[in-house]
């Protein structure tokens, strides 16, 4: 079977996590990276065998061997560095969230389509074994009809007026790096709310330290939903049904640890390791896609990535915060 060729545009954390997870997959190979400089590619190169080095993101675009890219910049810069890989014939798996707004998620999606290209935000949280069993159960009605969905995702993370996280320049703030997953989450059990009722709390360089949101639907559910960047507490998440409750422990965007507690019984505990560091499964779903002729993944549709955009929107829309460009 031909390997498939990715390019990795920044040399980050998270773009650390990838390499490592597509130098695991035997039908893959990392082939180029892309930074800001020469050093920085050399460095990341030779730390995960990468044999093309390029000092620009649009040299790695214009590699004519890459057949997808990677893209682990900050979500402020996911909507350029879209624009350039896919106007450069690449597909492309950009990492949560897509974007930073509805519009520019919807502009990159019809450039994929345009262009014939396949385009996925990188929510790997959606492929974890974890993820997966509590669709199952769900799905065989273990729990009965979902009332309530309970997501946490919060961390005390010293403040730095000169970090990204609280620069209001860089659309910095609790929403769009930690409370993507809980929204990911609550959108995944009961889809898109029929009402939002939304607060936040801003800090002293104008980002949201701390946001709520309850999600209202007219058949009875509600999902309740907190993202912060300034209290630590537990990250964990809780499925409520008609009977009975699954429990996500901690931290639950890629937890290993699930509850099934059915009404009337003792509550279920199983453990359900993932692979490696647990990214290795949205590369193969990368793959299944790209060798099946696919434009998007069903378990991470384009739909479902743009609904979630506007549903963070409204939020921030009853805050009344606007981002850089908006």
């Amino acid at each position: 079977m031909e390997k498939i060729r990715w390019g990795i545009l920044a040399t980050g954390w998270i773009a650390e996590q990838l390499a490592e997870a597509i130098n695991n997959q035997p039908d893959a190979v990392c082939l180029a990276v892309g930074s800001r400089s020469q050093q920085s590619a050399d460095a990341f190169g030779g730390k995960w065998n990468i044999p093309r080095r390029y000092p620009t993101y649009e040299a790695l675009a214009a590699d004519p061997d890459v057949d997808v890219i990677y893209i682990a910049t900050p979500h402020n810069l996911h909507y350029e560095n879209m624009k350039l890989c896919l106007n450069a014939g690449k597909h492309v798996l950009c990492e949560k969230p897509l974007t930073v707004n509805a519009a520019q998620a919807q502009a990159c999606i019809d450039l994929a389509r345009e262009k014939g290209l396949f385009l996925m935000e990188a929510m790997w949280m959606k492929f974890i074994p974890a993820i997966r069993q509590v669709q199952k159960w769900i799905k065989d009605g273990r729990i009965g009809t979902i009332r309530l969905v309970q997501a946490n995702f919060a961390f005390n993370i010293p403040f730095d007026p000169k970090g990204r996280l609280d620069d209001p320049a860089l659309a910095g703030g609790a929403l769009l790096d930690m409370g993507i997953y809980p929204a990911t989450l609550a959108h995944m059990i009961l889809g898109k709310p029929d009402r939002i009722l939304s607060a936040a709390h801003f800090g002293e360089t104008g980002v949201d330290e701390l946001n709520s949101a309850i999600w209202q639907y007219d058949r009875g559910a509600q999902a309740i939903l907190l993202s912060t960047q300034r209290l630590e507490r537990p990250c964990d998440a809780i499925i409520t049904g008609s009977q009975g409750y699954i429990k996500l422990h901690e931290n639950f965007w890629h937890s290993q640890t699930v509850t099934l507690k059915q009404s009337g019984s003792k509550p279920e505990v199983v453990q359900l390791p993932y692979e490696g560091n647990g990214y290795g499964y949205q590369v193969r779903e990368v793959h299944d896609c790209l060798r099946a002729g696919k434009l998007e993944s069903a378990v991470v549709p384009l739909a479902d990535t743009l609904e979630i955009m506007t549903l963070l929107d409204e939020m921030r829309g009853q805050w009344g915060l606007v981002y850089p460009g908006e």
